[in-house]
């Protein structure tokens, strides 16, 4: 049974001209393939998601999609359309049987954009999301305020601008694995994020872990593997 299973993660890609379509990547990785919709047309998007829900594939999130470009994806696709976060859903959220909550937090409403990204990718990936939005160090208080939430949860997300401060605060806090993600938000000598990252990189507290600025696909893919691990291992046995 398990050269079965083997050889069923190391099905080949189908090969639709414009893309090959990895439909065993659920099956190899646990997590099916997603569409990155920056640099696609609405037409390539729409040839992609068909032969996704041909081989099976009942959610697929796509991301970095534009307004402009979602309406025209829509008129051929059941898109639930998210600008906050510039996602695009089609099909139901499955149900979630993570192991607990992934708890997305934000140091300010501009980080906002990045944190939706985040929440919805996590939701998508079958995990409970907590929000929690402008709880930065300039407001500790604001943070403080939520510890119940921050204690309770099983992955932590960290979405920071400015010098990303926030990071090693909820690292010090939390006993379970934080993900950073720095944000281009912030003035010029933040270079774009670059600031966040470094800071990030450099925190204090244990058990930060730090992705590419910008990417709450990333850090929500990462924190959705820790919070399916049990899950996984009782499948396997």
């Amino acid at each position: 049974m398990d050269e079965a299973v083997k050889r069923f993660r190391m099905e080949p890609f189908e090969d639709i001209g414009i893309a090959r379509v990895d439909s065993h990547r659920a099956v190899r990785n646990g997590v099916a393939e997603v569409i990155y919709g920056a640099g696609k047309t609405a037409e390539q998007i729409v040839a992609i998601a068909n032969k996704m829900r041909e081989n099976g594939q009942k959610t697929i999130l796509i991301t970095r999609l534009d307004a402009e470009k979602a309406e025209a994806v829509r008129a051929s696709l059941p898109l639930d359309y998210r600008p906050d976060g510039r996602l695009g859903v089609i099909g139901r959220l499955p149900e979630p049987d993570g192991l607990g909550v992934v708890t997305v937090i934000t140091a300010g409403t501009s980080d906002i954009p990045v944190a939706e990204e985040a929440a919805v990718t996590a939701e998508v990936f079958g995990n409970r999301v907590k929000r929690i939005y402008d709880a930065g160090v300039a407001g500790l208080h604001r943070l403080l305020a939520n510890m119940d939430d921050i204690m309770s949860a099983s992955v932590i997300i960290v979405i920071a601008g400015m010098e990303g401060a926030l990071a090693s605060v909820v690292g010090g806090l939390a006993d379970c694995p934080v993900i950073a993600v720095p944000t281009s938000v912030g003035y010029g000598a933040s270079f774009g994020g670059l600031a966040a990252l470094l800071a990030m990189l450099n925190s204090c507290a244990g058990g930060v872990s730090v992705v590419n600025i910008d990417n709450g696909f990333g850090a929500a893919y990462q924190a959705s593997l820790i919070n399916h691990v049990k899950t996984r291992e009782k499948t396997r046995k």
